[in-house]
């Protein structure tokens, strides 16, 4: 049996969002906050919703480091 991802409520808040918007996501900033808080609640892989702010949050630690002259980690 599958269990309710944790963060469909947000994921869904998003897409009526956008719809509501014309798909500008300037519009939609507060939604995806509130996505972004509950993919940092769960650990990775928990929620399918948050694959994509999981892969956003990587690439941000992987400039982070750079600009700070460290070489990211292999993936």
């Amino acid at each position: 049996m599958s269990r309710k991802d944790p963060c469909q409520k947000q994921a869904c808040e998003i897409q009526k969002c956008l719809q509501a918007n014309n798909y500008l996501e300037s519009k939609c900033e507060a939604a995806l906050q509130e996505m972004r808080k509950c993919c940092a609640r769960y650990t990775k892989g928990r929620s399918v919703c948050c694959s994509g702010f999981e892969r956003e949050e990587r690439e941000r630690e992987k400039a982070k480091l750079t600009s700070k002259g460290i070489s990211p980690p292999p993936q």
